[in-house]
Protein backbone atom coordinates (compact mmCIF):
# COMPACT_ATOMS: atom_id res chain seq x y z
CA UNK A 1 0.00 0.00 0.00
CA UNK A 2 2.81 2.78 0.87
CA UNK A 3 4.54 1.41 -2.64
CA UNK A 4 1.14 2.41 -4.70
CA UNK A 5 0.50 5.98 -2.23
CA UNK A 6 3.96 6.76 -2.98
CA UNK A 7 4.30 5.81 -6.81
CA UNK A 8 0.52 7.83 -6.81
CA UNK A 9 2.15 10.92 -5.74
CA UNK A 10 5.62 10.01 -7.75
CA UNK A 11 2.90 10.35 -10.89
CA UNK A 12 0.82 13.68 -10.14
CA UNK A 13 4.26 15.17 -9.68
CA UNK A 14 5.86 14.13 -12.64
CA UNK A 15 2.13 15.26 -14.66
CA UNK A 16 2.70 18.68 -12.86
CA UNK A 17 6.70 18.87 -14.11
CA UNK A 18 6.11 17.95 -17.45
CA UNK A 19 2.97 20.29 -18.04
CA UNK A 20 3.54 22.25 -21.43
CA UNK A 21 6.45 19.68 -22.48
CA UNK A 22 6.31 19.26 -26.35
CA UNK A 23 5.74 15.39 -27.73
CA UNK A 24 6.16 14.91 -31.19
CA UNK A 25 4.40 12.09 -32.50
CA UNK A 26 4.61 9.87 -35.66
CA UNK A 27 1.98 7.93 -37.09
CA UNK A 28 -0.83 10.07 -35.76
CA UNK A 29 -3.33 9.18 -38.27
CA UNK A 30 -3.35 5.11 -36.85
CA UNK A 31 -5.48 3.71 -34.87
CA UNK A 32 -2.63 3.35 -31.62
CA UNK A 33 -0.62 6.34 -32.78
CA UNK A 34 -4.24 8.51 -32.53
CA UNK A 35 -5.02 6.97 -29.58
CA UNK A 36 -1.61 8.17 -27.91
CA UNK A 37 -2.79 11.71 -28.94
CA UNK A 38 -5.33 11.42 -27.01
CA UNK A 39 -3.79 10.33 -23.85
CA UNK A 40 -1.01 12.96 -23.82
CA UNK A 41 -3.12 15.92 -24.64
CA UNK A 42 -5.20 14.86 -21.31
CA UNK A 43 -1.93 15.31 -19.70
CA UNK A 44 -1.63 19.09 -20.68
CA UNK A 45 0.98 18.12 -23.22
CA UNK A 46 2.23 20.03 -26.55
CA UNK A 47 1.50 18.05 -29.29
CA UNK A 48 3.00 18.12 -32.57
CA UNK A 49 2.65 14.76 -35.24
CA UNK A 50 4.07 14.14 -38.25
CA UNK A 51 2.34 12.76 -41.61
CA UNK A 52 3.19 11.86 -44.62
CA UNK A 53 2.42 14.76 -47.26
CA UNK A 54 0.04 12.37 -49.31
CA UNK A 55 -2.08 11.92 -45.62
CA UNK A 56 -5.68 12.72 -46.20
CA UNK A 57 -7.23 16.62 -45.63
CA UNK A 58 -9.81 14.81 -43.58
CA UNK A 59 -7.18 13.20 -40.97
CA UNK A 60 -4.80 16.09 -40.72
CA UNK A 61 -8.09 18.90 -39.98
CA UNK A 62 -9.00 16.03 -37.72
CA UNK A 63 -6.01 16.40 -35.79
CA UNK A 64 -5.91 19.99 -35.75
CA UNK A 65 -9.34 20.29 -34.33
CA UNK A 66 -8.11 18.62 -31.36
CA UNK A 67 -5.29 21.13 -31.18
CA UNK A 68 -2.10 19.29 -32.61
CA UNK A 69 0.17 20.59 -34.36
CA UNK A 70 0.44 19.07 -37.83
CA UNK A 71 3.40 18.71 -40.65
CA UNK A 72 3.20 17.32 -43.53
CA UNK A 73 6.11 16.38 -44.90
CA UNK A 74 8.47 13.51 -46.69
CA UNK A 75 8.44 10.70 -43.66
CA UNK A 76 12.37 9.67 -45.25
CA UNK A 77 13.78 13.25 -45.33
CA UNK A 78 15.65 13.51 -41.98
CA UNK A 79 16.45 16.57 -42.09
CA UNK A 80 12.99 18.08 -42.38
CA UNK A 81 12.61 15.98 -39.81
CA UNK A 82 14.83 17.35 -37.44
CA UNK A 83 13.12 21.23 -38.09
CA UNK A 84 9.72 19.90 -36.90
CA UNK A 85 11.37 17.92 -34.22
CA UNK A 86 13.30 20.95 -32.65
CA UNK A 87 12.29 21.95 -29.34
CA UNK A 88 10.33 18.40 -28.39
CA UNK A 89 11.20 16.39 -25.14
CA UNK A 90 10.05 13.60 -26.77
CA UNK A 91 9.64 11.75 -30.21
CA UNK A 92 7.26 9.02 -30.02
CA UNK A 93 7.07 6.18 -33.31
CA UNK A 94 3.75 4.32 -33.62
CA UNK A 95 4.64 4.20 -37.31
CA UNK A 96 3.15 0.85 -38.61
CA UNK A 97 3.64 -0.78 -42.71
CA UNK A 98 6.71 -2.74 -43.94
CA UNK A 99 10.13 -2.50 -44.25
CA UNK A 100 10.24 1.05 -45.74
CA UNK A 101 8.55 2.33 -43.00
CA UNK A 102 9.32 0.29 -39.98
CA UNK A 103 12.80 0.74 -40.84
CA UNK A 104 13.85 3.17 -43.09
CA UNK A 105 10.94 5.62 -41.73
CA UNK A 106 11.99 4.98 -38.23
CA UNK A 107 15.98 5.70 -38.95
CA UNK A 108 14.89 8.64 -40.50
CA UNK A 109 12.91 9.57 -37.46
CA UNK A 110 15.15 8.65 -34.93
CA UNK A 111 18.39 10.58 -36.93
CA UNK A 112 16.09 13.63 -37.03
CA UNK A 113 15.29 13.83 -33.54
CA UNK A 114 19.26 12.97 -32.57
CA UNK A 115 19.58 16.05 -34.79
CA UNK A 116 17.73 18.16 -33.26
CA UNK A 117 18.99 17.03 -29.97
CA UNK A 118 15.88 15.65 -28.59
CA UNK A 119 16.73 13.59 -25.55
CA UNK A 120 13.99 10.73 -25.95
CA UNK A 121 13.02 8.21 -28.06
CA UNK A 122 9.84 5.83 -28.18
CA UNK A 123 10.25 3.23 -31.04
CA UNK A 124 7.14 1.38 -32.50
CA UNK A 125 7.63 -1.70 -30.95
CA UNK A 126 4.32 -2.24 -29.14
CA UNK A 127 4.42 -6.04 -29.40
CA UNK A 128 5.39 -9.36 -28.19
CA UNK A 129 8.38 -9.81 -26.32
CA UNK A 130 10.64 -10.66 -29.37
CA UNK A 131 13.92 -10.53 -26.69
CA UNK A 132 14.22 -14.46 -26.76
CA UNK A 133 12.48 -14.96 -30.09
CA UNK A 134 14.26 -16.74 -32.69
CA UNK A 135 15.35 -14.69 -35.57
CA UNK A 136 14.41 -14.92 -38.84
CA UNK A 137 11.04 -16.55 -37.88
CA UNK A 138 8.87 -13.64 -37.51
CA UNK A 139 8.99 -11.01 -40.39
CA UNK A 140 7.52 -7.99 -38.61
CA UNK A 141 9.15 -8.48 -35.30
CA UNK A 142 12.21 -9.30 -37.35
CA UNK A 143 12.31 -5.91 -38.58
CA UNK A 144 11.31 -4.27 -35.85
CA UNK A 145 14.29 -6.15 -34.01
CA UNK A 146 16.49 -4.86 -37.00
CA UNK A 147 15.61 -1.49 -35.57
CA UNK A 148 15.78 -1.94 -31.84
CA UNK A 149 19.97 -2.79 -33.09
CA UNK A 150 19.86 0.60 -34.40
CA UNK A 151 18.34 2.33 -31.45
CA UNK A 152 20.63 0.51 -29.30
CA UNK A 153 23.45 2.54 -30.55
CA UNK A 154 22.01 6.42 -30.86
CA UNK A 155 22.87 8.90 -28.54
CA UNK A 156 19.47 9.63 -27.17
CA UNK A 157 17.47 7.52 -24.24
CA UNK A 158 14.92 5.25 -25.75
CA UNK A 159 12.31 3.33 -24.21
CA UNK A 160 10.90 0.25 -26.27
CA UNK A 161 7.27 -1.32 -24.96
CA UNK A 162 6.02 -4.62 -25.39
CA UNK A 163 2.81 -5.05 -24.17
CA UNK A 164 2.00 -8.72 -25.71
CA UNK A 165 -0.50 -9.39 -28.30
CA UNK A 166 -3.74 -6.40 -28.47
CA UNK A 167 -6.56 -7.56 -26.72
CA UNK A 168 -8.76 -5.63 -29.17
CA UNK A 169 -7.96 -8.28 -31.70
CA UNK A 170 -9.71 -11.35 -29.66
CA UNK A 171 -12.96 -10.04 -31.29
CA UNK A 172 -11.76 -9.77 -34.93
CA UNK A 173 -8.44 -10.94 -36.61
CA UNK A 174 -6.93 -12.96 -33.65
CA UNK A 175 -8.62 -16.73 -34.16
CA UNK A 176 -8.16 -17.63 -30.70
CA UNK A 177 -12.36 -17.38 -29.08
CA UNK A 178 -14.22 -19.37 -32.07
CA UNK A 179 -17.52 -17.64 -31.07
CA UNK A 180 -19.34 -19.36 -33.66
CA UNK A 181 -18.17 -23.10 -32.66
CA UNK A 182 -17.86 -22.26 -28.78
CA UNK A 183 -14.42 -22.90 -28.83
CA UNK A 184 -11.28 -21.89 -27.43
CA UNK A 185 -8.34 -23.09 -30.32
CA UNK A 186 -4.69 -23.22 -29.22
CA UNK A 187 -1.68 -25.44 -30.73
CA UNK A 188 -0.07 -27.70 -28.55
CA UNK A 189 0.18 -25.65 -25.06
CA UNK A 190 -3.47 -25.64 -23.24
CA UNK A 191 -1.50 -24.10 -20.44
CA UNK A 192 0.85 -21.37 -21.90
CA UNK A 193 0.26 -17.84 -20.99
CA UNK A 194 -0.25 -14.67 -23.39
CA UNK A 195 0.03 -11.11 -22.62
CA UNK A 196 -2.94 -9.06 -23.82
CA UNK A 197 -3.55 -5.00 -23.49
CA UNK A 198 -6.08 -3.13 -25.02
CA UNK A 199 -4.61 -0.18 -27.19
CA UNK A 200 -6.67 1.96 -25.20
CA UNK A 201 -4.09 0.65 -21.88
CA UNK A 202 -1.42 1.03 -23.89
CA UNK A 203 -1.85 4.47 -25.62
CA UNK A 204 -2.39 5.59 -21.81
CA UNK A 205 0.96 3.64 -20.67
CA UNK A 206 2.82 5.24 -23.86
CA UNK A 207 1.49 8.87 -22.84
CA UNK A 208 3.23 8.19 -19.72
CA UNK A 209 6.43 7.06 -20.45
CA UNK A 210 6.58 10.07 -22.80
CA UNK A 211 6.31 12.78 -20.53
CA UNK A 212 8.55 10.52 -18.23
CA UNK A 213 11.77 11.95 -17.03
CA UNK A 214 13.28 8.45 -16.13
CA UNK A 215 12.61 5.55 -17.69
CA UNK A 216 14.46 1.94 -18.75
CA UNK A 217 15.59 0.63 -21.88
CA UNK A 218 12.68 -1.96 -21.59
CA UNK A 219 9.28 -2.25 -20.62
CA UNK A 220 6.99 -4.71 -20.15
CA UNK A 221 2.75 -4.69 -19.70
CA UNK A 222 0.04 -6.30 -19.86
CA UNK A 223 -3.59 -5.84 -19.12
CA UNK A 224 -4.36 -9.24 -18.52
CA UNK A 225 -2.34 -12.94 -18.97
CA UNK A 226 -4.08 -15.18 -19.83
CA UNK A 227 -3.69 -19.03 -21.17
CA UNK A 228 -6.57 -21.11 -23.33
CA UNK A 229 -7.64 -22.72 -20.72
CA UNK A 230 -8.09 -19.78 -18.69
CA UNK A 231 -9.75 -18.39 -21.67
CA UNK A 232 -11.91 -20.86 -21.74
CA UNK A 233 -13.02 -19.74 -18.82
CA UNK A 234 -13.61 -16.19 -18.69
CA UNK A 235 -15.30 -16.41 -22.40
CA UNK A 236 -17.90 -19.07 -20.70
CA UNK A 237 -18.71 -16.76 -17.93
CA UNK A 238 -18.61 -13.60 -20.30
CA UNK A 239 -21.01 -14.83 -22.27
CA UNK A 240 -22.99 -17.17 -20.16
CA UNK A 241 -22.84 -20.06 -22.52
CA UNK A 242 -20.36 -22.71 -22.16
CA UNK A 243 -17.20 -23.14 -23.81
CA UNK A 244 -15.06 -25.75 -25.22
CA UNK A 245 -11.34 -26.13 -26.24
CA UNK A 246 -10.09 -27.37 -29.47
CA UNK A 247 -6.39 -28.41 -30.12
CA UNK A 248 -5.69 -27.21 -33.54
CA UNK A 249 -2.45 -29.61 -33.93
CA UNK A 250 1.78 -29.14 -32.84
CA UNK A 251 3.64 -26.66 -33.03
CA UNK A 252 6.06 -28.05 -35.75
CA UNK A 253 2.34 -29.20 -37.77
CA UNK A 254 1.87 -25.43 -37.40
CA UNK A 255 5.37 -24.53 -38.88
CA UNK A 256 4.90 -26.81 -41.84
CA UNK A 257 1.20 -24.51 -42.40
CA UNK A 258 2.87 -21.32 -42.42
CA UNK A 259 5.39 -22.34 -44.44
CA UNK A 260 3.07 -23.76 -47.16
CA UNK A 261 0.86 -20.56 -46.78
CA UNK A 262 3.36 -18.47 -47.37
CA UNK A 263 4.82 -20.44 -50.43
CA UNK A 264 1.09 -20.51 -52.24
CA UNK A 265 0.19 -17.32 -50.82
CA UNK A 266 3.37 -14.96 -50.41
CA UNK A 267 1.96 -11.44 -50.16
CA UNK A 268 4.93 -9.99 -49.03
CA UNK A 269 3.45 -6.78 -49.97
CA UNK A 270 0.77 -7.45 -48.03
CA UNK A 271 0.92 -5.47 -44.60
CA UNK A 272 -1.16 -8.45 -42.61
CA UNK A 273 -0.89 -11.98 -44.61
CA UNK A 274 -2.20 -14.89 -43.67
CA UNK A 275 1.03 -16.30 -42.42
CA UNK A 276 2.33 -13.49 -40.38
CA UNK A 277 -0.79 -13.84 -38.21
CA UNK A 278 0.19 -17.56 -37.72
CA UNK A 279 3.93 -16.09 -36.80
CA UNK A 280 2.12 -14.61 -34.25
CA UNK A 281 0.08 -17.18 -33.22
CA UNK A 282 3.14 -19.77 -33.63
CA UNK A 283 5.07 -17.38 -31.08
CA UNK A 284 2.76 -16.82 -28.52
CA UNK A 285 1.79 -20.61 -28.57
CA UNK A 286 5.25 -21.88 -28.00
CA UNK A 287 6.12 -19.73 -24.75
CA UNK A 288 9.31 -17.94 -25.74
CA UNK A 289 7.64 -14.58 -25.56
CA UNK A 290 6.03 -15.15 -21.98
CA UNK A 291 6.95 -12.27 -19.80
CA UNK A 292 8.06 -13.04 -15.91
CA UNK A 293 7.56 -9.69 -14.85
CA UNK A 294 5.77 -6.87 -15.84
CA UNK A 295 6.04 -2.88 -15.17
CA UNK A 296 2.30 -1.75 -14.65
CA UNK A 297 2.69 -0.81 -11.49
CA UNK A 298 5.06 2.05 -13.02
CA UNK A 299 1.63 4.46 -12.89
CA UNK A 300 -0.74 3.29 -10.63
CA UNK A 301 -3.33 5.26 -12.10
CA UNK A 302 -4.07 3.44 -15.16
CA UNK A 303 -6.68 1.06 -14.91
CA UNK A 304 -5.77 -2.17 -16.68
CA UNK A 305 -8.51 -3.94 -18.69
CA UNK A 306 -8.88 -7.41 -18.19
CA UNK A 307 -10.35 -10.14 -20.84
CA UNK A 308 -13.59 -10.56 -18.96
CA UNK A 309 -13.72 -6.48 -18.79
CA UNK A 310 -13.02 -5.98 -22.14
CA UNK A 311 -15.66 -8.73 -23.38
CA UNK A 312 -17.77 -7.38 -21.50
CA UNK A 313 -17.69 -4.24 -22.71
CA UNK A 314 -17.87 -6.18 -26.16
CA UNK A 315 -21.14 -7.62 -25.59
CA UNK A 316 -22.50 -4.09 -24.09
CA UNK A 317 -21.90 -2.59 -27.83
CA UNK A 318 -23.36 -5.79 -29.68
Amino acid sequence: MKELIALSRKNKLQNKRFMGKTILIAGATGNLGGKIVDALLTHDANVRAIVRAETEPEKVSALRDKGVQVFQLDMFDKNKVAEVCAGAYCVVSALSGLRETVIDAQKALLDGAIEAHVPRFIPSVFSLDFTHLVSGTNRNLDWRREFEIYVDQAPIAATSIFNGAFMDLLTTDMPLILFRFRRILYWENLNVKMDLTTSDDVAQYAARVAIDADTPRHLRIAGDTVSAFDLKKIVSKATGKQFGLFCAGSIPLLEVIIQITRFFSPAENTLYPAWQGMQYMRDMMQGRAVVKAHDNHRYSDIGWTSVERFLARQNAKS
